[in-house]
């Protein structure tokens, strides 16, 4: 081999991989159709064993044919390593399968990157980026939004009510975790771990963990509705609980009680609908008895 085909053959070796002859290259609507089947398909076929991994199977496998589709040894090892356990809030946690699809494009076109290094940045991922999403979605956007609609809704109006909520919700989330996904994927592996250990994301969070039980509070306070009928006889004078005593004391207490119950409740792994009927008990008992 002469000195210039070896000089030749060295600058191709130091190119990046996507810069290569031949390269395998993702195009952004591949990208951006594997977004959208993981958006609809994350649970469509969940099972406890490996949660969201057929979710993830479905998003990425026409990702895998068009790098891996002329290598049927590669597809089935891609195939395989994507069924290990996932589970991780579908829109912020998206990023991850953004990263994810840009290492299996590095991997394609040679780099060193092996099985276990993507299933471990995975499986690091998943449980941080769940908690992200979880707090900013039911934590912090679910109550925002019903704070202002469901006030619509109560008065029958279904356009402003929960068609204005599902308009929203989804656009918002939809929006957002477009913009993970493809920023996942646009930074990599090393441009999620730089946001996760920025001070930004920190301080987001906060105000997010912050706000969510601020707005839950109003909420409580404005749709909760309880209050007691007794009475208290004091010699020739009548004395109204509620209003004499109870709201005295802390403006809306009962709702306040009512609400703290059902959260010890859920807290303490009780089923939805067993902690909707104990409500609905303490309510005919209470009502029989002329308690509340």
């Amino acid at each position: 081999m002469s000195e210039e085909d070896k000089k030749e053959q060295l600058e191709e070796k130091e190119l990046p991989s996507e810069q290569k002859p031949n390269a395998k290259k993702l195009s952004k609507l591949d990208v951006v159709k594997a977004f959208w089947r993981w958006t609809f398909f994350s649970h469509a076929n969940y099972n406890y064993e490996r949660l969201q991994a057929t979710g993830v199977i479905h998003a990425l496998s026409p990702i895998f044919k068009k790098l891996y589709g002329d290598d049927e040894d590669e597809m089935k090892a891609a195939l395989l390593r994507h069924m290990q356990f996932f589970n991780t809030e579908p829109h912020f946690g998206g990023s991850i399968l953004g990263v994810t699809i840009a290492m299996e494009e590095q991997k394609a076109n040679g780099a060193p990157i092996t099985d276990e290094t993507i299933n471990g940045l995975k499986t690091g991922l998943m449980g941080p980026l769940a908690g992200i999403g979880d707090t900013l979605w039911q934590g912090t956007l679910i109550p925002i939004l019903l704070s202002f609609t469901i006030s619509f809704a109560a008065k029958g109006n279904i356009l402003m009510g929960p068609v204005l909520f599902a308009v929203l919700h989804l656009g918002i989330i939809w929006s957002i975790g477009y913009l993970a996904w493809m920023q996942g994927y646009n930074l990599g592996k090393e441009g999620i771990a730089k946001i996760l250990q920025g001070s930004l994301l920190p301080t987001v969070m906060t105000y997010a963990q912050t706000l969510g039980p601020i707005v839950i509070g109003a909420l409580s306070a404005t749709f909760v509705k309880i209050s007691t009928p007794m009475k208290l006889h004091l010699g020739k004078t009548v004395m109204k609980v509620q209003t004499g005593i109870l709201d005295k004391l802390v403006l809306g207490l009962l709702p306040l009680a009512v609400t703290l119950l059902t959260y010890y409740l859920l807290r303490k792994k009780f089923k939805p609908t067993t902690v909707l009927l104990i409500l609905v008990g303490i309510g005919v008992v209470g009502g029989i008895f002329w308690i509340i």
